[in-house]
């Protein structure tokens, strides 16, 4: 599978659990909305969402790179440099 392909299958899986913890569609989620000031999201369904994240890409991610994670664009970018080491 190409770069484009994985990160195009990344962000759709992103997408899917981000929705699911913020509960809302996956539709009303654009890649560069901004999970707290658009969307409400509270630091209790951020960590949810960082455990889905680790779960689902079998890989470890530090809370500190919550920071970081602040829409699906940003997010995708963590989980490409996780994968990538």
């Amino acid at each position: 599978m190409d770069t484009l392909a994985q990160s195009g299958d990344r962000i759709t899986r992103i997408t899917r659990i981000v929705s699911d913890h913020l509960e809302i569609e996956p539709d009303e989620i654009a890649p560069t909305d901004r999970f707290v000031e658009d969307h409400g999201a509270d630091s209790l369904a951020l960590i949810g969402v960082l455990a889905a994240l680790e779960a689902e890409f079998k890989v470890g991610i530090d809370q500190s790179e919550l920071r970081r994670m602040t829409d699906i664009s940003s997010v995708e970018q963590v989980i490409a440099e996780i994968g990538a080491r």
